[in-house]
């Protein structure tokens, strides 16, 4: 026969536990057991919480790939498509490839023309450092302007007429402007 043991505790704790050993399981020892062994085995104390849930914590992958999706979008967005348009646009300018005789007797006094698509590369390669050079140029002279408009013109308010402007700036830093303006 199997020996039993009484424990006290107090009528709430038992009513408590006597529902959950019925709905879960055939005998109060059979859950008390089955408790037991869960805390040991995954080695958790009975006061420590367990955490965020599954509900919680599924939450949160939901949200973190959601995220990593918008990012993938952006990359395809801002670097891989502009990237791709470029080659295409690359390739639908170059000639097609036509086999030529491995050995080509030259003639003195041919030149050998150039490939119309590497000139005109080298041409669009030449305008964009113009340009850049123009937008560098026009950037520091705006500058330039707005230092002098903003920090060098002041407003003089007269006693009679209108107010006037003027300009606080040496003789030398004005015959410098001068200069610098003369040489672009």
């Amino acid at each position: 026969m199997k020996t039993f043991s009484n424990i006290r505790f107090k009528k709430k704790t038992v009513q408590r536990f006597q529902e959950f050993s019925r709905r879960f399981f055939k005998t109060h020892t059979e859950a008390m057991d089955t408790m037991l062994d869960f805390f040991l085995y995954n080695e958790i104390s009975p006061k420590e919480t367990l955490g965020p849930n599954a509900r919680t914590l599924e939450a949160n992958i939901k949200k973190r790939i959601n995220a990593l999706v918008s990012i993938i979008k952006d990359i395809e967005k801002n670097q891989t498509k502009p990237t791709t348009a470029m080659l295409q646009l690359l390739f639908e300018k170059a000639p097609a490839k036509q086999k030529q005789p491995r050995l080509v007797e030259v003639k003195q006094g041919s030149k050998t023309s150039k490939d119309p698509f590497f000139a005109t590369s080298l041409e669009a390669i030449e305008l964009r450092k113009e340009k850049n050079t123009l937008q560098r140029d026009l950037k520091e002279t705006k500058q330039l302007f707005d230092d002098i408009l903003f920090s060098k013109i002041n407003i003089v308010k007269s006693s009679f007429g209108k107010a006037k402007l003027q300009l606080d700036m040496s003789i030398e830093e004005f015959e410098a402007i001068k200069n610098k303006m003369k040489n672009n």
